[in-house]
């Protein structure tokens, strides 16, 4: 089976050898290193922290310890632990509660409140989910962002037909 293809590859392989030796000593130190920033792009706060104040930032966080505040992280995801205790608001992208969140929350896409979660507060987002087993005691305000331009536009285009005729 080689012998055919032998003489193909043999002048193949000679040509990618001497790319592969310089290539592959800084692509297996970058390789590992790019899987690890898109896990090492969600900070995490241990169940041993405490922290009390603002939290503000540009990365998904997973909230195991105890949190007192705000957590403004817009456009990222914030994950309260089984082990995680939220005294604050939260506005983020897309919310998940396992653990225990109170005050209100504000997620631009979605909420999802586990079985295990409890969430006191209430809730604006455009999506909500709570599982069976799940505690939640507030309000729900269900936001429709395609509903709002559209409605824009249609408001926009009778008025400008009323200053025509007057």
């Amino acid at each position: 089976m080689w012998k055919p293809t032998q003489s193909g590859p043999a002048t193949t392989p000679p040509t990618p050898e001497p790319a592969r030796p310089a290539a592959p000593a800084p692509a297996p130190t970058f390789e590992p290193a790019r899987p690890a920033a898109p896990a090492g792009e969600q900070a995490s706060i241990g169940k041993g922290l405490f922290i009390k104040g603002e939290i503000t930032g540009s990365e998904s966080l997973f909230i195991d310890g105890k949190v007192e505040g705000s957590v403004n992280l817009p456009g990222n995801r914030v994950t309260v632990g089984r082990n995680g205790q939220v005294n604050a608001s939260i506005n983020a992208r897309e919310i998940v509660v396992l653990g225990k969140v109170r005050g209100n929350v504000n997620a631009t896409d979605r909420v999802d409140i586990r079985a295990e979660g409890a969430l006191t507060g209430d809730v604006a987002a455009a999506r909500i989910s709570i599982e069976d087993g799940a505690f939640f005691k507030g309000g729900i305000d269900i936001k429709k962002p395609d509903a709002k331009p559209a409605a824009a536009p249609a408001s926009n285009g009778p008025a400008a037909e009323a200053p025509k005729p007057a």
